[in-house]
């Protein structure tokens, strides 16, 4: 719709952040519209894709980058997920966002971890949820914040951007704010990835060399599956027989419920995995 006319600016508070955004739907030729990309940072080319999809839908486009210490387990990579804010909004100017809010902890849990959270239910319990307990009710807890933070101050169309490789939090997110009536339009956007088949994500830093090569069995795997050329048991055999590969879970699914159904077109493959230390996930529709 529009490109940002007055700069890319960074905000760290709630309160800066908010009128900043006043300030540019304000400015913004009517009709006014907002489109929020939430991340955790450690910025890739699939987010990119999110930054400039909002930007051709949106008259003001803002990013989140807050690494939320809520959505990971005690065994987990908090202290390690990389943290590169200033390669971040490089991208992100690149891309077209206007706004980048990038709150310290203490800005969004200023009373330490918050006492009430949003609970994801039977769907945040299975799967990616059963592997890492808490982790979904971590995510939609920050979501829902970001969501009621970001909520434009005008009556203005508001969107939210997430990526498809996450298949279990966009469904999530979507029934949440379904489910709680929140006024904003959630955009599932495509997986975005690399010339040799894998799914682009902020964790593909950690592989080496090696690692890397291996993690192809994911997509390739799935694609055999889509292709009817492995069924269900031969897929999981073939993840786990890969060197230096741990699966976790290969499940076809209905994409509405996460209920395991058997391969048919229109189902979701959904596959976890260890590589080294670093944990991949991945999905097609079949």
């Amino acid at each position: 719709m529009s490109t940002p006319t007055t700069g890319l600016r960074v905000c760290r508070g709630i309160g800066e952040f908010r009128a900043a955004l006043a300030d540019r739907l304000g400015a913004a030729p009517e009709p006014a519209s907002l489109g929020l990309v939430p991340t955790m940072g450690a910025l890739h080319e699939g987010h990119g894709h999110l930054v400039r999809l909002a930007r051709q839908e949106n008259t003001v486009v803002a990013v989140s980058v807050f690494v939320n210490p809520l959505q990971f387990g005690p065994d987990e990579d908090l202290d390690r997920y990389p943290r590169t804010l200033a390669a971040d909004v490089e991208l992100l100017a690149r891309c077209g966002a206007d706004l980048v809010f990038a709150p310290p902890v203490e800005e969004m849990y200023p009373d330490g971890e918050p006492l009430v959270r949003v609970t994801a239910g039977r769907l945040g319990s299975v799967l990616d949820g059963a592997s890492r307990p808490g982790h979904f009710d971590g995510a939609l807890t920050v979501v829902n914040k970001l969501l009621n933070i970001t909520a434009p101050p005008t009556p203005s169309a508001f969107r939210a951007y997430f990526g498809e490789k996450d298949a279990q939090q966009l469904l999530l997110v979507r029934r949440m704010v379904a489910d709680f009536d929140l006024p904003v339009t959630v955009r599932g956007v495509p997986i975005v990835r690399d010339d040799d088949g894998l799914a682009l994500s902020s964790r593909n830093r950690y592989l080496d060399t090696a690692q890397r090569r291996a993690a192809l069995v994911l997509p390739r795997t799935l694609r055999a599956l889509a292709a009817g050329e492995l069924d269900l048991d031969a897929a999981r055999e073939r993840v786990d027989a890969e060197d230096g590969v741990r699966l976790d879970y290969l499940v076809v699914v209905d994409p509405r419920t996460l209920v395991p159904v058997e391969p048919a077109a229109g189902a979701l493959a959904l596959v976890a995995a260890r590589v080294g230390g670093t944990r991949l996930i991945d999905n097609l529709v079949l």
